[in-house]
């Protein structure tokens, strides 16, 4: 049964890493900005937004162009906190043998 108290130890371990981990990604602030930095996001490394700012003259823009743009920008912040929170546990569970995949 050592086994089965060293296992239980290291996933205590590896709990308490990924805490520290989730806290660390709440405090993470992305910015990412697109349009020629007529539209600026920010968002946290859990995928919380922050803030969203446009440009006024950008709204004077074709409706489609806008759309898209803004479309695109939401999409690359999403992309970008998923990156960073997969690269935040990855290291965690990475030593992990087999459970890496089941997080």
């Amino acid at each position: 049964m050592a086994g089965v108290g060293k296992l239980l130890k290291q996933a205590q371990k590896m709990q308490k890493q990924m805490e520290a981990a989730q806290a660390d990604l709440a405090e993470t602030i992305l910015e990412i900005s697109s349009g020629g930095g007529a539209i600026r996001i920010k968002i946290n490394g859990q995928g919380e937004f922050k803030s969203f700012q446009i440009d006024s003259e950008f709204l004077k823009e074709d409706a489609e162009f806008v759309e898209e743009s803004l479309l695109t920008a939401v999409q690359e912040a999403t992309a970008k906190a998923k990156e960073t929170s997969e690269e935040a546990m990855g290291g965690i569970t990475g030593g992990m043998g087999g459970l890496s995949g089941m997080m």
